[in-house]
C-alpha cells in the first residue's frame, strides 16, 4: 500500500500546482479578457470552484489507474523485469 501512496503523492504534487498556478493565472488575466465574458465576473469565486472540482476531479481518475496497479505489483518482479 505504500507504494500505491508513493505514486499518488508524486502524481498529486504536480495537478495541485498547476491547479493552484491556473487559478492564479485566471486571477491575474481576468482583467484582460473581462470584456470578452458576458454576464460572468473575472473573478468569479463559482466558476474558478466548479473549474478547479472537475479539474481534481480528471486527476483523481487519472492517478488512481497507475496508483491500483503499482499496489498490485510485487515491488521485486518489477524490479526484476526492468
Amino acid at each position: 500500500m505504500d507504494l500505491a501512496k508513493l505514486v499518488t503523492v508524486e502524481s498529486g504534487v504536480p495537478v495541485l500546482s498547476g491547479l493552484s498556478a491556473g487559478i492564479g493565472g485566471s486571477l491575474l488575466l481576468g482583467r484582460l479578457f473581462g470584456s470578452l465574458l458576458y454576464d460572468v465576473k473575472p473573478s468569479d469565486p463559482a466558476s474558478l470552484f466548479g473549474a478547479a472540482i472537475v479539474m481534481l476531479v480528471a486527476a483523481a481518475l487519472a492517478i488512481a489507474a497507475p496508483a491500483r496497479r503499482a499496489a498490485t505489483i510485487d515491488p521485486m518482479v518489477a524490479l526484476r523485469n526492468d
